[in-house]
């Protein structure tokens, strides 16, 4: 069965789309549950006016204490948009900066500084710049999951809701993409730009496999297979939807199935269970663990509202480079 595809649908005026944001009925019950710590981080909360951001792969606790839960460029738009001085942001260093990016007035603390992601520092901006000089007619896309640097050098940013559009919206004919292969293979099948992709990849969805969708097909026959682009094409052949977490969220809250396998970090099952209780969800691989987004915890959260550290900031004339390939990309309409 040939996959479908779904870009996140995000509204740019508003910039919350498939976020995840606390309810009054949620707030009411984290009240009545909530333990030393998480008093002790709401109270923080509400002295220093910070706004949590917990990304879809955080901890359950973590997620439940954020006031939006979400994709990384969602949280950014959202921070970037919020009466809010200070912003906790539960995720890795690549997220932490787009929202310094984006909101260079406002405070942006990543509560674990060892949180980082590999893929991001796959390429260098050195690097990219060789391959500018290689190939001197093509556009550069980078994945917003990648540093500052290397947005800065970048013609313009794509999500794995919009790295078609963003594509097919270029006039060159030559598109670098960096750093993931796997969403550049991706984009490649469909579109009919030539993409040079550079060698990088998300450890944790570069290592699903074929026989591990084909065994969870087998045990669960009912169940909707969602992968995410970042996926190997071989992955990605055997899936029903491909889709960026938000277009999971999205589609298990509209689709008739009522069982689902998840192709992306283990992480993202926890938030599908609970807004679709009634649903079952199953994670691809057990083992599809992002360690450096399992580092930030209650505790380190508690820390970082104490003492507003560690603080990501972006040098102003990298910042001002970055924030033009974000804002391009966001200018696409999808």
């Amino acid at each position: 069965m040939p996959a479908e595809h779904y870009h996140s649908g995000s509204n740019p005026d508003l910039g919350f789309g498939d976020l995840k944001k606390m309810t009054e009925s949620e707030k009411t019950s984290q009240k009545d549950n909530l333990t030393e710590i998480s008093r002790e981080i709401l109270a923080l909360k509400n002295k220093h006016h910070a706004t949590i951001l917990a990304h879809n792969y955080q901890i359950p606790e973590v997620q439940d204490i954020a006031d939006f839960v979400g994709d990384s460029l969602e949280l950014s738009r959202v921070a970037s948009r919020l009466d809010t001085e200070v912003i906790i942001f539960c995720g890795v260093d690549f997220m932490a900066e787009t929202a310094a990016i984006l909101s260079p007035q406002k405070k942006v603390i990543l509560p674990e500084k060892s949180a980082w992601c590999p893929m991001a520092h796959m390429i260098t901006a050195d690097q990219l710049r060789d391959l500018k000089r290689l190939y001197p007619e093509a556009a550069v896309v980078c994945y917003v999951n990648s540093t500052a640097e290397i947005k800065a050098e970048s013609d313009i940013c794509c999500t794995s809701a919009n790295g078609l559009q963003v594509a097919n919206s270029l006039s060159e004919k030559q598109i670098i993409f960096v750093p993931d292969r796997n969403l550049a293979a991706y984009i490649a099948r469909h579109t009919d730009k030539t993409i040079i992709p550079w060698d990088g990849y998300c450890y944790v969805h570069d290592r699903f496999t074929a026989q591990e969708v084909l065994a969870a097909r087998a045990e669960h026959p009912s169940a909707e297979v969602l992968v995410h682009p970042e996926c190997r094409p071989d992955v990605i052949d055997l899936a029903d939807f491909v889709c960026s977490t938000s277009g999971m969220s999205r589609h298990a809250k509209a689709s008739a199935a009522r069982e689902f396998i998840i192709g992306t970090e283990a992480g993202m099952v926890y938030r599908l269970k609970k807004e679709n209780p009634e649903k079952q969800f199953y994670p691809l691989s057990k083992n599809a663990i992002c360690k450096n987004m399992k580092k930030t915890d209650l505790t380190k959260v508690l820390r970082a509202l104490q003492i507003l550290q560690p603080r990501v900031t972006v040098p102003e004339d990298i910042a001002l480079r970055a924030k033009k390939a974000i804002e391009r990309m966001l200018d696409v309409k999808i």
